[in-house]
């Protein structure tokens, strides 16, 4: 398996260009900046930290003044100013002529605001929902393509993918599943809340793709799993991002009952619920 490098970081002072509904449960914002000609990443689930603004802040505070000192002193803000953090996947980029890159595309999950939520917004959704043209943000990513927050690593001898995500996972799954070379035998699952979250996905992979809509009485990951006939495949590579509790009875059942490598297989959890990614954080 290929092994990432220790890859540097800094960060990216962007604004942003457009949002695009791409159902009731998902928004794309697409950024630009001066500065993202340094910017580099060879993922399609390259993670990045993204630092917002508070209501009636016009850009995020982080003190980046303080070089290398910045994450103490972050985290020494009040809560009222301190620029809320949280991570998500790049979904995709825009070159120039000269390979720099000149956009980055973020896919927001709108929890605590699609129809039928059962818990309240988090403060990244509901900057998402109202993000306008020119708004700010801080986003510390990569600049060097080949990074320690790349995920998706399948082995050179891999012969069949298999993919599983959650509506938080769906930007990155179908990253991937866009990027796969022609022929690439692949078996899919994507949950979303609502139908009308389910997104076309061009790829040029031998790919079933499989939409679980959770609203509408779909199988539980596992179960939904368990019950398909994978592709005849002696050396698989499995990729399973989303809720933590999911991700995890997912990786115990392809380990445990398909008898998957677990060096084959690749598990994120992106959130856990009924936490914050704070709470997250501090339970780590």
């Amino acid at each position: 398996m290929t092994t990432a490098v220790a890859a540097p970081y800094r960060f990216f002072s962007l604004q942003v260009v457009r949002t695009r509904r791409l159902g009731p449960s998902l928004i794309r914002v697409t950024f630009t900046g001066d500065d993202l000609c340094a910017f580099d990443s060879l993922g399609n689930d390259q993670s990045l930290s993204l630092f917002l603004p508070h209501p009636g802040q016009s850009e995020p505070v982080v003190p980046l003044d303080l070089g290398d000192d910045w994450w103490q002193a972050w985290r020494e803000l009040p809560d009222d100013i301190r620029a809320v953090m949280r991570s998500y996947t790049l979904r995709a980029m825009r070159r120039d002529a000269g390979g720099n890159v000149t956009g980055i595309d973020i896919d927001f999950a709108l929890h605590g605001l699609e129809p039928g939520a059962s818990a309240p917004a988090g403060p990244a959704s509901r900057w998402a929902a109202r993000a306008g043209a020119g708004d700010r943000v801080l986003v510390l990513g990569p600049v060097v393509a080949d990074n320690r927050a790349i995920r998706f690593r399948p082995p050179e001898d891999t012969d069949l993918v298999v993919l599983w995500g959650d509506e938080t996972a769906v930007p990155a799954a179908t990253a991937i599943l866009e990027s796969l070379p022609a022929g690439t035998r692949t078996r899919a699952w994507l949950e979303v809340p609502h139908a009308a979250d389910i997104q076309d996905v061009r790829t040029e992979a031998d790919a079933e793709i499989t939409w679980l809509v959770r609203h509408d009485g779909s199988p539980t990951a596992v179960d939904a799993v368990r019950a398909a006939r994978l592709p005849a495949g002696e050396r698989p590579y499995v990729w399973i991002a989303g809720e933590s509790g999911q991700v995890k009875a997912l990786r115990r059942y392809f380990v445990g009952e398909r008898g998957v490598d677990r060096r084959r297989v690749t598990f994120v959890g992106y959130w856990r619920q009924g936490m914050t990614e704070e709470q997250l954080r501090t339970a780590e």
